[in-house]
């Protein structure tokens, strides 16, 4: 097992687009290994290749409740969201301690280059679709409380700076 180590807010590779995958190679298939890895210790329900200061757009998410079901992908991208949409507390280890609400499409479709290098469509719904928009977001170098407005969003980064001084 490599858990590797997730950055730190505010190391701007947090905030910062990550690169497309041209292919699915054995060094793509060694960083989804370590970020499955990197999830599954955390604990967490998915991860984005920036998180841990790979500037790629890898995602790996896992919301089974038996665990070891993670969809690898490559490239994701929304190719539609619903109109319903669902809160959930989201947080991250980039910026330990805190969380917020968060509201987010219920269901998503979402496409993306699969471990075999095939493009898949796949629809996402609840937690998974959370999720799945979550690491998206790294992806695109969006954290989740930039979800929030400006004065709970900085409230946010202050308390977890907080913690991280304490601890």
């Amino acid at each position: 097992m490599t858990a590797r180590a997730c950055l730190q807010w505010p190391d701007k590779r947090l905030h910062s687009a990550a690169a497309p995958v041209e292919a699915i190679t054995d060094e793509v298939r060694a960083i989804w290994k370590d970020m499955v890895d990197t999830m599954e210790a955390m604990p967490g329900y998915g991860l984005g290749a920036p998180q841990i200061g790979v500037m790629q757009r890898l995602a790996v998410v896992d919301c089974s409740t038996e665990r070891g079901q993670a969809v690898l992908m490559a490239n994701p991208e929304i190719l539609h969201a619903s109109i319903q949409f669902r809160e959930h507390e989201e947080a991250s280890p980039n910026l330990p301690g805190v969380s917020a609400v968060i509201s987010r499409p219920r269901a998503v479709t979402v496409r993306f280059l699969n471990a075999e290098g095939v493009v898949e469509e796949r629809d996402f719904v609840g937690l998974w679709a959370t999720s799945v928009q979550h690491q998206i977001d790294h992806i695109n170098g969006k954290m989740y409380f930039d979800h929030l407005g400006p004065v709970k969003r900085k409230m946010l980064i202050a308390k977890s700076e907080k913690l991280r001084r304490r601890g």
